[in-house]
């Protein structure tokens, strides 16, 4: 097989939970851009109609369903609309998730339960209800999890305060683990990756006036940027990744390092 077949996306559909903007939509426009057709999650039914339309600018086919992936008892209605309208899943992003800043002493309870709900057991539904409905009886399936440099070890203090992201990050990086060995059976690989600081509203939040230290620990002197995860995106929905399963990969520009 060709190395841009190992690539190619064409006849496949994937869902990117989040995907209206940020991250989430960057790893859209990368799957659309190899040929997938999109099925786009999000709480907000407006940022989901810019997305679509953006999409459609670029000639990338995606629709959009209203979803809070923070509330599990509404994932198995929207998947079985999603999968009734494409046909089968192919591909899944996990990339729908929420981050909390606050001191460990003084960390609310409600915030645990709001990230763990979403950036944990939200993403484990998904994964099931692909896993189950689609993935294992098609023979073939790829699982991302976008999990976090938080999710592979502790941030520094200094630069933010957020142990029930980090927890439920490396929680993920667990479960992504798990859902590999068990799976991988089936044609299914399930991999994460592991953003370090990208500009998005929700590292604006984590960040505050510490941006500096960021860039002072990161051997690239820069931030994330809006191609920087697209290659390992399309890598890991694709063929070419059919024997990398489990890992968990940092884009991060080397910041794990210092």
């Amino acid at each position: 097989m060709s190395v841009k077949k190992l690539f190619d996306l064409s006849g496949r559909t994937a869902i990117v939970t989040g995907g209206s903007r940020g991250l989430g939509l960057q790893i859209a426009e990368a799957l659309g851009e190899m040929g997938a057709k999109l099925a786009l999650t999000a709480r907000k039914k407006n940022e989901l109609d810019g997305a679509v339309a953006h999409l459609a600018k670029t000639g990338i086919e995606a629709r959009a369903w209203v979803c809070d992936i923070g509330k599990r008892e509404t994932i198995p209605g929207v998947f079985d609309q999603i999968l009734a309208a494409s046909g089968r899943v192919d591909i899944l992003v996990n990339n729908a998730g929420a981050v909390w800043a606050a001191p460990a002493e003084d960390h609310p309870l409600e915030a645990w339960d709001k990230l763990v709900n979403l950036n944990l057991i939200g993403g484990f539904v998904m994964a099931q209800q692909a896993a189950t409905k689609s993935m294992i009886p098609g023979k073939w399936g790829r699982i991302v999890n976008v999990a976090s440099i938080a999710g592979l070890m502790a941030s520094d203090p200094a630069v933010v305060k957020t142990v029930s992201y980090n927890a439920t990050k490396h929680a993920v990086v667990g479960m992504t683990k798990q859902l590999a060995a068990e799976w991988g059976r089936h044609g299914i690989t399930v991999n994460a990756i592991c953003p370090g600081f990208f500009p998005s509203t929700m590292t604006n939040v984590m960040l505050g006036a510490t941006g500096d230290l960021v860039l002072k620990g990161t051997p690239t002197g820069r931030l994330g940027g809006p191609e920087d995860l697209k290659g390992l995106a399309v890598l890991l929905a694709s063929e070419a990744s059919r024997h990398i399963t489990g890992q968990a990969i940092a884009v991060d520009g080397g910041a794990m390092l210092i």
